[in-house]
């Protein structure tokens, strides 16, 4: 995917992303899976969050991360 739709660098939006002070406290963040293609690439969010230890799901175009290392259950 083309990132130059973005006046910032990947690197700069992924870092303006897990600056949030809910990221800080270990809360959750929901972003659209399109802008993260867009911004910064679906791989290179994966490298990220996979650095960082946190998990993410999607569900109808929309990503919902979760900044902390516990373990995520699926409640149905």
């Amino acid at each position: 995917m083309d990132t130059r739709l973005s006046p910032l660098a990947p690197d700069v939006w992924l870092r303006d992303l897990f600056a949030s002070k809910a990221v800080q406290r270990g809360e959750v963040i929901r972003r659209k899976a399109r802008d993260i293609e867009r911004y910064a690439g679906m791989a290179r969010f994966r490298r990220e969050l996979r650095r960082r230890g946190f998990r993410a799901v999607e569900n109808a175009g929309q990503i919902i991360i979760f900044c902390n290392r516990e373990p995520v259950r699926r409640i149905e």
